[in-house]
């Protein structure tokens, strides 16, 4: 388990501080303020004071940042429980996931038609996105919508060639099994397809995404193709 040390010392440093209460006794509008001041340079899209006496949470851009006004730090790193339960991720996932909520399924790649709904961010270079696609593919009691999230040219001509195919399931499928590997694949121009291909890189713009796998299983995120948990999240799935 990676602990980032310089926040450790900070708690630490909190707690060594917890007799003189009046020190953190500031109005949180007074130390947002003063953050603002102090650091220009972030975006603050949300600031609240959290239940460690003396230090701030801020959401920038979807990255959870503490501000501990005494010293007037800033600092980015992982506050992890004695339990090994990273509370930074698990607010992080919780943000990501309330985006979620907003963008709009029209132009994902559908796959199948069953009861469990899972929302896939994936690479089609990616071995950890085949080896959850691979997962996927197994169940039938699945409907996966999927957007693409890609680096490079290879993967941006196989992501046009997925969506210009009339047969886009079978396409993906392809895709994801290594199937257009060293194919030279013809260039895609529809309209139709290369709007879907920018609406994908938009969507995932606007969450902020820059890592694959990511999925929501029924509501609840998973990043990295964790498969003991991703089966764990599906409700009455079966197997083909």
């Amino acid at each position: 388990m990676k602990i980032n040390v310089v926040l450790v010392i900070l708690i630490a440093a909190i707690i060594s501080l917890s007799g003189q209460a009046s020190l953190f006794a500031q109005d949180s509008s007074v130390v947002l303020e003063q953050f603002k001041k102090s650091f220009p340079q972030v975006k603050v899209d949300e600031f609240s004071k959290i239940d460690i006496d003396g230090l701030y949470e801020i959401v920038s851009g979807g990255r959870v940042l503490y501000y501990f006004p005494q010293k007037n730090y800033l600092f980015a790193g992982a506050i992890w429980t004695p339990a090994g339960k990273n509370l930074t991720n698990a607010r992080e996932s919780e943000l990501l996931t309330k985006k979620i909520k907003e963008i709009s399924l029209k132009n994902a790649l559908k796959i199948g038609s069953g009861e469990n709904i899972v929302l896939e961010f994936t690479n089609p270079d990616c071995s950890y996105c085949r080896q959850a696609s691979k997962f996927f593919s197994e169940k039938k009691n699945v409907t996966r919508y999927v957007y693409f999230l890609f680096s490079s040219k290879d993967s941006e001509k196989k992501v046009k060639h997925v969506l210009c195919a009339k047969d886009k399931a079978k396409a993906y499928e392809e895709a994801m099994t290594g199937k257009l590997d060293g194919k030279k694949l013809e260039a895609c121009n529809d309209e139709k397809a290369v709007m879907l291909l920018n609406e994908h890189k938009q969507t995932v713009s606007r969450l902020g995404l820059n890592s694959t796998p990511q999925f929501w299983v029924n509501g609840k995120h998973v990043s990295g193709a964790n498969i003991p948990l991703l089966e764990s999240l599906l409700k009455n799935e079966t197997t083909k």
